[in-house]
C-alpha cells in the first residue's frame, strides 16, 4: 500500500522533482537498456533498484547519455512501498515476465506504470486505467508513454488505488 516516500527520498538523497525507475534484477534479457535511452531527454531522475550482471554496463550507458539516474543496489523488501511511492512512473521494459508482480505492486502504491507490451504485461497493464504499453524495442515510443504517465499522473494513480482490491491476493 502507498506509504509516505519522504524518510526514503531522504535516505538516497533523491532530488526534488519528477522520478522515474524500476526495481528488480538487472539482467540482460531485462532490456533495461531501453528504459536508460527512453529517459534521455525526459526532464526527471531515473531511479533504479536492484543488482545483477547488467548493472555496470546501465551505469556507463546513463553516463554516456549524460542521464540523470541512481542506481540503489538491492532494495529491503520493507523499503518497496516507499520506493513505489516515491515514483511518478515505474518503467517495466522487460519482455520476458511471466507475472510482472512489481508493476502490480507499484500501482498498488498508486504509481502507474509503463510497460512493454509483451509477455505478462500485456495483460497487468491497463491503458489509460493503469499505466501505458509501448512496443518491444521502439525507444521513442517507450519516451512518448512514459511521457503520458506523467501528464496524467495524477488520474492513473487514482486508477491504481481504485483497483487495489480486485488485484488483492
Amino acid at each position: 500500500s502507498p506509504t509516505d516516500p519522504g524518510p526514503f527520498r531522504e535516505r538516497y538523497s533523491l532530488p526534488e522533482g519528477t522520478l522515474i525507475g524500476y526495481t528488480g534484477r538487472h539482467g540482460y534479457e531485462k532490456n533495461l537498456s531501453e528504459f536508460v535511452r527512453a529517459a534521455d531527454g525526459i526532464d526527471a531522475t531515473v531511479v533504479i533498484g536492484g543488482d545483477g550482471p547488467a548493472r555496470e554496463d546501465l551505469e556507463s550507458l546513463a553516463d554516456s547519455l549524460d542521464v540523470d539516474a541512481r542506481f540503489l543496489g538491492f532494495l529491503p523488501r520493507e523499503e518497496l512501498p516507499a520506493f513505489y511511492a516515491a515514483l511518478d512512473a515505474f518503467v517495466f521494459p522487460s519482455p520476458v515476465e511471466t507475472q510482472g508482480l512489481v508493476a502490480l505492486e507499484a500501482n498498488a502504491c498508486g504509481t502507474p506504470v509503463v510497460a512493454v507490451d509483451a509477455g505478462a504485461l500485456s495483460d497487468t497493464i491497463e491503458d489509460g486505467v493503469t499505466g501505458y504499453h509501448y512496443e518491444h524495442g521502439d525507444v521513442t515510443e517507450c519516451r512518448d508513454a512514459i511521457g503520458r504517465v506523467l501528464d496524467e499522473r495524477e488520474s492513473l494513480s487514482a486508477s491504481c488505488l481504485s483497483r487495489r482490491e480486485e488485484l488483492s491476493v
